[in-house]
């Protein structure tokens, strides 16, 4: 997905940046275009690695609140699991925050066997996806079984709380912000919005222990190959909360295979209130950033947009049958 803030780097970037961490030279690049915001390429070295290397918006390019940190938080997750060997993730072989070698951070991570799953999904059996969904519950599972100290985005500490409720509450204020900075048209008003999330916050007290949500799990994250996960990514987003965030919870995603794998579906009356209320989250930063980023496909613009309104009229919904 193209936008306005993906930074673009030239030859004598990725040349500098390549010698710096490896001593080598850069042989061959292509730019992975998958990416909304970040930056990708995949790099081959003269010493024959094969890496990829992901940069992050220039410095100083507005962004919304919860994006603060992503990269050091991607890096951070990342290296928790590599050294715990618990999850199929690559290994991040060097980390830069400096802006020295060029006006933005970036890492260099080991490249993945396999294809992005929603690359090839469509080709496969229900037997092949129920196989690799029912993986994914698996690992998921193990990515939420993580405990945190205080709920909120997983390095931000000024969104930290002893509650979730009253995390996810700033979080949504966090949002709401950003859609008034950006001058960014709602189906209702803030207020509205936040009386309408208040309803339903005696669902959230449920959720008591902050667990590590990857909360961006969804096919163009997870690495197949043979009908294997090799590798799951894009951790930028990773949060201390309530394992139903995660999207084959969601309205989009919702999977017999990831289902029986995680040992878990959305079940009661509150499970699925709360799940509801992170669906409309997601659809108001998806819609949001539009205007942030600038997205160059107008046909996503208007996904975006018709998806909060459904999303809305879901949470108007939600517990008035």
């Amino acid at each position: 997905m193209e936008s306005n803030i993906k930074p673009k780097l030239i030859d004598s970037d990725m040349e500098r940046i390549i010698h710096q961490a490896f001593g080598s030279r850069v042989v061959e690049t292509k730019e992975l275009t998958d990416g909304w915001a970040n930056s990708a390429y995949a790099i081959i070295t003269s010493d024959d690695r094969e890496v990829i290397l992901k940069a992050a918006p220039f410095k100083g390019t507005k962004m919304m609140r919860y994006e603060a940190s992503l990269m050091r938080t991607e890096v951070e997750a990342l290296r928790l699991f590599d050294n715990s060997g618990t999850l199929p993730v690559p290994k991040v072989l060097t980390y830069d925050d400096t802006y020295t070698l060029i006006n933005a951070e970036y890492f260099i991570m080991e490249r993945l066997s396999g294809v992005p799953y929603n690359k090839i999904k469509e080709t496969l059996s229900q037997e092949e996806k129920d196989a690799i969904e029912f993986e994914l519950g698996v690992y998921s599972r193990l990515i939420n079984e993580v405990q945190g100290e205080k709920f909120g985005y997983f390095l931000q500490q000024e969104s930290w709380s002893d509650s979730w409720a009253e995390a996810f509450q700033r979080m949504i204020r966090g949002v709401l912000a950003d859609s008034r900075d950006a001058g960014v048209e709602l189906p209702a008003g803030d207020t509205v919005i936040e009386s309408e999330i208040e309803r339903h916050l005696d669902a959230l007290h449920e959720v008591d222990q902050p667990r590590l949500v990857h909360w961006d799990l969804w096919d163009g994250n997870v690495f197949v190959e043979h009908g294997k996960i090799t590798g799951l990514i894009d951790f930028e987003r990773a949060i201390w909360g309530d394992p139903l965030m995660e999207v084959y919870f969601g309205r989009f995603n919702r999977s017999v295979g990831f289902s029986r794998g995680y040992g878990l579906a959305v079940a009661t009356q509150n499970q699925q209130r709360r799940r509801v209320m992170y669906d409309f989250y997601l659809d108001l930063i998806l819609w949001i950033e539009c205007t942030f980023r600038q997205y160059e496909n107008k046909d996503h613009w208007n996904w975006a947009r018709n998806n909060l309104a459904e999303g809305w009229e879901c949470l108007l919904a939600i517990g008035r049958d």
